[in-house]
């Protein structure tokens, strides 16, 4: 190419790019002007939006202002309504305490008029008092004159007649104090003793202080016996009871003191007989087998009795005894049916009074507890058996009604008194005891000689079985009061002298007859 041709091309070249810059300045001007004006645009909304929220902020806070100032207008209302309340209430409690001060100032004044009339009461009565000492002294002087006899004789004899009158209006005063304390007591006490007699029905078994075990023929005595006895010496050696074999037919007796040792000769003899097999090697093996069989069953006894009464906690030594309970007898009365009647009892009346019906059933089961062992250790039946309970760690109030519950000791609890009562009730009840002809023709004959040894007693008469004591009196040496102060004698003598069960009777009878003849 020639110079010039290159000369025309540069300036075409600077030509269109002088042209495009000139061309790309416009286009940035023009957007620089369109976005300035965008801007203005934005900014002028913004700031209506702004006075459309400031506008919208003002309002709202005024409208909270005003529910805030209603608010407070309606709280201070009800302020002042019960500032009012209160104020009308102060109000009026001074009027009611002015009315009270003037009633008071009144009882004051009138107070003081009393006192100021008591002081002259007082006085006169002072000056009539000297007055009346002068005329007794000189009335003394005159009756010492015409009696004879100085101040101190007739101080004495006085003492003497008012001794004399002061006894039987004592006599009197116990006799209306015992009569309504028995009307009230006796009502209460039959009251709660009906009630618990009636709820509880348990039964009694009477048992003899022998066993008697049939026998399936007679040739089965000389089985027993063995040959030159050797059969018989070793049951009775491995039992500890004898066997007596006599003229009565099919069959043989037991007899024995330990009521166990005896169940266990009868259990044991009754399965050699069915068995047949009746030789010294097989009966200590019988004896040996039935008494762990009956060990096992005086425990069961004693847990079945724990668990009919409702006491679960009993030491296991003291299970086992109540279970030989069953196999001891007290005329003719079962021990453990006893007991187990005392343990309701006791609960019956206690749920009646309020009392602990748990302990008091506990003390009732266990009350005759010393039965288990008394033909085995020395002492009462009542003192062993409270020993066991302490050793064996039961309550001190078990404790002492088991020990006080034929008086031996002071009952330190309503809960031994009532074991007491319990006791003599299931005694008492017509069927549980028995007792034997001789014994009971004593028992009544004592009766009549304990009423026979009172002065003033004519007759006396033993009735209802020794229940009762009715005792005719001289009505000459003894009057109405004595004779309430003679039952109450005659009656603590019997509880001295006498061992029975239950409760006597003592009636002192006393009459006056007229006797005329027509002629």
């Amino acid at each position: 190419m020639s110079p010039w041709g290159l000369v025309v091309a540069f300036l075409i070249a600077v030509a269109v790019f002088l042209a495009g810059w000139f061309a790309r300045r416009l286009v940035d001007r023009s957007k620089i002007v369109s976005a300035e004006e965008l801007a203005e645009t934005i900014v002028r909304e913004a700031q209506r939006e702004a006075e459309t929220q400031k506008k919208a902020a003002v309002l709202e806070a005024k409208d909270e202002w005003y529910k805030a100032k209603a608010k407070f207008e309606e709280d201070t209302q009800q302020t002042r309504t019960e500032v009012d309340k209160q104020e009308r209430q102060v109000e009026r409690r001074e009027e009611n305490l002015n009315r009270k001060v003037e009633f008071i100032d009144k009882k004051e004044q009138e107070l003081t008029k009393l006192e100021g009339d008591l002081r002259k009461k007082d006085e006169a009565v002072g000056e009539r008092s000297e007055k009346l000492s002068r005329l007794i002294d000189e009335q003394n002087e005159r009756l010492e004159r015409i009696a004879g006899m100085n101040r101190d004789d007739a101080k004495k004899l006085l003492i003497k007649n008012m001794e004399s009158d002061a006894r039987l209006d004592a006599a009197r005063m116990i006799k209306d104090i015992k009569d309504e304390a028995r009307r009230q007591g006796a009502k209460e006490a039959k009251k709660v003793l009906t009630l618990a007699i009636q709820r509880c029905a348990a039964d009694h078994v009477v048992e003899s202080t022998v066993s008697v075990v049939n026998l399936p023929n007679d040739e089965m005595k000389g089985r027993i016996i063995g040959r030159e006895g050797r059969n018989i010496r070793a049951f009775e050696t491995a039992t500890g009871i004898d066997v007596i074999v006599d003229d009565t037919p099919e069959a043989v007796i037991l007899s024995g003191f330990d009521p166990v040792r005896r169940e266990v000769a009868r259990l044991a003899l009754e399965r050699l007989i069915a068995d047949g097999r009746i030789h010294p090697g097989r009966i200590e093996e019988v004896v040996e087998k039935v008494t762990m069989e009956l060990d096992e069953q005086i425990v069961e006894l004693g847990e079945e009795a724990c668990l009919d009464v409702g006491i679960h906690d009993l030491k296991p030594e003291l299970v086992r005894l109540l279970g030989r309970l069953r196999y001891r007898t007290s005329y003719g009365q079962n021990m453990l049916q006893h007991s187990k009647e005392v343990a309701y009892l006791c609960g019956l009346m206690a749920g009646e009074l309020e009392f602990d019906i748990a302990m008091a059933k506990r003390a009732g089961l266990l009350h005759d507890i010393g039965k288990a062992v008394d033909h085995t250790m020395e002492g009462t039946h009542a003192g062993l058996g409270a020993e066991l309970a302490r050793r064996y760690g039961e309550d001190d109030l078990v404790v002492n009604s088991i020990e006080s519950h034929h008086e031996d000791v002071e009952p330190t609890s309503m809960i031994a008194v009532l074991v007491q009562a319990a006791d003599a009730v299931s005694g008492a009840r017509p069927g549980a005891r028995r007792e034997t002809l001789e014994t009971y023709i004593k028992r009544l004959e004592k009766l009549e000689q304990i009423a026979a040894s009172f002065q003033g007693v004519e007759r006396s008469y033993a009735i209802q079985a020794g229940r009762e004591i009715r005792i005719m009196v001289q009505h000459r040496k003894i009057d109405d009061a004595r004779a309430e102060v003679l039952a109450s004698a005659v009656a603590r003598k019997i509880e001295a002298e006498l061992k029975y069960p239950g409760q006597i009777k003592v009636v002192v009878v006393r009459e006056t007859r007229a006797i005329d003849y027509a002629k």
